[in-house]
């Protein structure tokens, strides 16, 4: 993994508080090279799945855990907590139809989605999630296109709100009290929990490792990644953001070599 990811402090967290008793479904991508055989970090499982195909894999692997239970073949207190975990080039991209159908079916799992904005494991390619202005592997600089990326973010949390999850919010590897109070909230209710975190990226955004913290809290400082949250549609936003008047959005864009 590269020195200063902002997935590696997010999934950390998403362990510590969920526990032992889980397994993550990974969709290929950066976070894959955690768990490579034979060693791994993680006390819990892990398994590995195609780009499309983590949410039908969660489905899956929640239906047989079910039926163990209902058979008696395991017990509830041994029953696992599913986790999704991807980058947004799976999330808003390649997966965003499995994920459609396990929201429609209401599937009893968190999904945890790394916003690094652009296909960063296989060199840093845009993807759907990469920001108007920025410059990545095939949104380049150029006399033709000097903006770089002429298209728009895909507002991912509206996507998914619109299928009316039990939870979903946004998060910061800036904002640990936030994101663990968010978590708590959420593994007390049933059905899709959902959660899309900003996650700098030190190599693709062309920033020093060492800066990571101090932009993920600019970008919420600048209103640029706002943190809220929504229960049953409605959508409220952290209370510490309120009244808080928003710093330049400049001051989040100079400190990347993305947008210069």
């Amino acid at each position: 993994m590269c020195a200063g990811c902002g997935g590696l402090l997010l999934i950390r967290i998403f362990e510590k508080i969920l526990g032992e008793n889980t397994i993550t479904i990974n969709a290929a991508g950066c976070l894959t090279l955690l768990s490579v055989f034979p060693t791994t970090p993680f006390k819990s499982s892990w398994f590995y799945v195609a780009m499309a195909s983590a949410p039908a894999a969660a489905q899956g692997v929640r239906d047989a855990l079910d039926i163990l239970i209902s058979k008696g073949k395991i017990e509830q207190k041994d029953d696992l907590k599913v986790i999704v975990v991807t980058g947004d080039g799976s999330a808003a991209d390649i997966g965003l139809q499995a994920t459609s159908g396990a929201l429609y079916r209401n599937l009893d799992f968190y999904y945890l989605v790394y916003d690094n904005e652009a296909y960063s494991n296989t060199g840093f390619q845009a993807s759907s999630s990469s920001p108007y202005g920025s410059s990545t592997k095939t949104t380049t600089y150029t006399l033709q296109m000097p903006e770089g990326k002429v298209l728009k973010k895909k507002d991912l949390f509206e996507i998914w709100r619109a299928h009316n999850p039990s939870y979903i919010a946004t998060i910061s590897p800036a904002y640990i009290a936030d994101m663990m109070m968010k978590i708590e909230k959420a593994s007390k209710l049933t059905g899709p929990k959902m959660f899309i975190a900003h996650s700098p990226c030190p190599p693709g955004w062309d920033i020093d490792s060492s800066t990571v913290i101090e932009i993920a809290r600019l970008a919420v400082e600048t209103g640029i990644w706002p943190l809220k949250e929504a229960i049953g549609g409605n959508v409220v936003h952290s209370s510490y953001q309120l009244g808080k008047k928003r710093k330049p959005v400049e001051d989040y864009l100079i400190m990347q070599g993305r947008f210069r």
